[in-house]
């Protein structure tokens, strides 16, 4: 957990990287300048039992991915039992009153959603900014790609010509944040219809009747075997839209995109392209000696 969900102590310790050695290692991660603001993971939600852990462990993939950031993960609320878990409105006021520079707030959302609005209200009384979502992006269509054929719906790897049975022959990326939302998703959708060879539609589980007419569609269109894909990271789907969404269509679904890699890595290179640029280095000017 976080030091900064702790009261008392505004912002984590930043903590030096290591370099990878070798001739296969990584590329260098650019240096965060000193004094430079915290990342807020900002979650459009309540904590509890079943968001934190997705939570904190993305978290410690953007610490990964970005050595040395002061990250720290905050919600809009906090439910019984996670009193140790902090709102985003006192995490800015503590980094406020303790003279930090104003956080980058990122949401933990891959697109439009409803509680949106209220993040913007809370950030700007603290004198923050929230940065855009995470999506659309390549990025996310890879990580439903992945989550697609962990659950047996897709191929792993468009290389390989072996033959999947189940699966399917069109897909409904389900989204949280009405129809502004899936109108959003729809980039996404096209990129992981790219990888897959199949047609993808995109719906919102919070319209009612929203998946069920995207299901019908692509079986209007001849898919045989449509399947579910939730474009949602997981703190911000309510389960029950997402069990209720596969049980009205009969389609199999894969699991929310959780704490997988690429979302990590989405998070820090929005945190990353919010600070300023380094100031340039200035030359010394050699004097010339006189003639």
């Amino acid at each position: 957990m976080s030091t900064a969900a702790i009261p008392g102590a505004p912002l984590p310790v930043r903590t030096p990287g290591s370099r990878a050695r070798g001739r296969h290692r990584r590329p260098e991660r650019p240096e965060i300048p000193v004094g430079s603001p915290a990342l807020v993971l900002a979650v459009p939600a309540a904590a509890g039992p079943e968001s934190r852990p997705v939570v904190d462990e993305l978290l410690s993939i953007v610490r990964g991915e970005q050595p040395g950031i002061e990250a720290a993960a905050a919600y809009l609320s906090v439910s019984e039992g996670t009193e140790d878990a902090v709102t985003v409105a006192e995490l800015l006021a503590q980094a406020t009153s303790a003279g930090y520079p104003a956080p980058v707030v990122v949401p933990l959302l891959t697109g439009p959603h409803g509680r949106l609005a209220e993040l913007h209200q809370v950030a700007a009384e603290a004198g923050s900014a929230v940065t855009d979502a995470l999506g659309p992006h390549p990025l996310l269509a890879e990580a439903v790609h992945v989550r697609l054929s962990e659950a047996g719906l897709a191929r792993a790897d468009r290389a390989r010509l072996f033959a999947i049975t189940t699966a399917a022959d069109g897909i409904v990326l389900t989204v949280v944040g009405g129809e502004e939302a899936a109108t959003a998703a729809g980039i996404t959708g096209v990129l992981l219809a790219a990888r897959l060879a199949v047609p993808v539609v995109a719906a919102a589980l919070d319209v009612p009747g929203s998946v069920a007419a995207a299901v019908d569609h692509l079986r209007a269109t001849g898919s045989q075997r449509p399947a579910l894909a939730p474009l949602v990271i997981g703190p911000e789907a309510d389960p029950e839209l997402l069990a209720t969404a596969a049980e009205e269509t009969g389609c199999p679904s894969a699991a929310p995109l959780g704490a997988y890699p690429t979302v990590g890595q989405l998070i820090a290179g929005i945190y990353l392209a919010e600070l300023p640029p380094p100031a340039p280095v200035e030359e010394p000017v050699e004097e010339q000696p006189a003639g």
